[in-house]
């Protein structure tokens, strides 16, 4: 199966589909996420689920981007429904990496969207002087220019805290990421939703889920190089398939 562009999203469709996953990266490689999240999308759509994901450019306006970014799902879906899956009912989830995680939480907050759950990985809501290079010393030096992302990080976990209707959550941290910001996002969903929120803390670090597939094929004679390539490899496995097997377990809890 290869990678379908579609109404502006990206869709890898199994052959026997048993849900929908929506996908949403991380602010500054969710343009291709096709290409970015490969390895994890691709192992989770073998394990039958079809993935829409949906690219997006970041901007200041992160409501406008949640509601682009609804309509461009909306139009993949309808054309799934139409061409490929046909009258019959598969659950969607969404599934967002760091500022792709924002979008989900806006989507599900703002408008009335049917999800059987959502997945959160390494969530990231950060002010803008803290997410953009260079943008806090341009403040300094030209103070009239103060912009915040709209909504701004308190706005968006009290919409959380008030309007958030979806039940079912996942929040993913890993060990080494000093960006994320599952805890306050943890401590809001948990009051809402206690016994339907899960929350796992893996190995990793907030770059794990665009991990790739790392060709290192040793030389003639094996060298210290080439231990230290497989050690790498090895590692970047090891995270990668924990992950992968954490979402697959949440998604399909049944033995």
């Amino acid at each position: 199966m290869d990678w379908q562009e579609v109404s502006g999203n990206w869709i890898w469709v199994p052959r026997n589909p048993r849900g929908i996953i929506h996908f949403l990266g991380g602010a500054f490689v969710a343009a291709a996420p096709n290409f970015t999240y490969r390895w994890l999308l691709e192992n989770l759509g073998r394990a039958g689920y079809v993935i829409i994901a949906t690219p997006f450019v970041n901007t200041f306006d992160h409501e406008a981007i949640a509601k682009e970014v609804l309509l461009t799902f909306d139009q993949g879906l309808y054309y799934l429904q139409g061409r490929v899956l046909g009258r019959r009912y598969l659950p969607v989830y969404g599934l967002g990496h760091s500022m792709g995680c924002k979008i989900h939480l806006l989507i599900n907050s703002l408008w009335q969207v049917e999800r059987a759950g959502n997945m959160l990985m390494s969530f990231n809501n950060y002010p803008a002087k803290r997410s953009i290079p260079f943008l806090e010393q341009f403040i300094q030096f030209s103070p009239a220019f103060n912009v915040e992302f709209t909504p701004s990080p308190e706005e968006t976990l009290a919409l959380v805290a008030e309007q958030y209707m979806i039940q079912r959550n996942l929040l993913v941290k890993f060990r080494n990421d000093d960006i994320d910001q599952t805890r306050p996002l943890s401590e809001v969903l948990v009051r809402r939703f206690p016994d339907l929120t899960t929350i796992q803390i893996l190995p990793g670090s907030h770059t794990t889920p665009i991990a790739q597939d790392i060709s290192w094929e040793p030389g003639s004679s094996f060298s210290p190089l080439d231990a230290v390539g497989q050690f790498m490899k090895q590692e970047f496995y090891r995270d990668l398939n924990r992950l992968k097997q954490v979402v697959l377990t949440w998604l399909d809890p049944l033995p």
